[in-house]
């Protein structure tokens, strides 16, 4: 297996629930400490890679796969999560990390596996998000890269079908990570991360093409998709917001 974003949040706990089966994994991160702590005990090969980087995720792909061979799933799970304002110039930059990470970051991840896995099938996970349902106030850049990153898995989807590649999108509610705790509201169904890496693992299983999880979410998720314009402009207009400023 290979896992993005296993430096903390749910990529480390992916990587600890396949870790505790016997997976052989392949590790990717920005921050190595984070990546040396989730790889304890585990059989793992580390990579020190920015899922923004096309030539480093390139250089980490290629060294798994003469290292360990070629995966059977492959999780893209790093992303960016913060608070922008479309009239703050200074967002701009962040509006351009965010879609570079939780989109972009999709396809430097799967890229380079896709050739190799085409031989013998496998898995591709991406983790997009329920926040990718409707737009959400203070929060643009990130609903419209998990809305846009919803729809290229299921464009990618469709690409692979004939290959044996399945293609799985997950769309959590809130986890428990470094990631919310920030957040300065409640969060209905919020789980752990090890609970949400044993859903997401139940949907690579079962390859699913897209899956909100938990249960409870997906009935949101479902309610929000369907509310009238007017209706979800009066209910969110003035939602509490996340915090701006770009993660470090």
């Amino acid at each position: 297996m290979f896992i993005t974003g296993a430096s903390s949040g749910l990529g480390a706990a992916l990587a600890r629930h396949y870790g505790a089966l016997g997976a052989q994994l392949g590790l990717a991160g920005r921050r190595l400490q984070g990546l040396q702590d989730t790889a304890v005990g585990l059989d793992a090969r580390l990579y020190l890679a920015d899922v923004r980087d096309a030539a480093a995720m390139q250089a980490a792909a290629e060294a798994f796969l003469r290292d360990a061979g070629t995966p059977d799933i492959v999780i893209a799970a790093a992303g960016i999560s913060v608070g922008t304002l479309t009239e703050a110039a200074e967002d701009a930059a962040v509006f351009r990390a965010v879609m570079d990470a939780n989109v972009l970051g999709l396809v430097h991840t799967f890229q380079p596996f896709i050739g190799p896995m085409a031989a013998g099938g496998g898995v591709l996970c991406g983790i997009s998000s329920v926040a990718g349902v409707r737009g959400l106030p203070g929060g643009s850049a990130y609903s419209a890269s998990k809305a846009a990153a919803t729809v290229y898995l299921e464009s990618l989807r469709l690409e692979l079908r004939s290959r044996d590649i399945a293609v799985v999108s997950v769309a959590p509610g809130y986890i428990d990570t470094p990631m919310t705790r920030v957040n300065p509201y409640a969060m209905p169904f919020r789980m752990a991360a090890a609970t949400a890496a044993a859903k997401v693992a139940h949907c690579i299983a079962r390859r699913h093409a897209y899956a909100v999880i938990p249960w409870q979410m997906a009935w949101v998720a479902r309610m929000l998709k369907c509310l009238p314009i007017p209706v979800y402009d009066a209910l969110f207009e003035k939602a509490p917001r996340k915090p701006r400023g770009l993660p470090t």
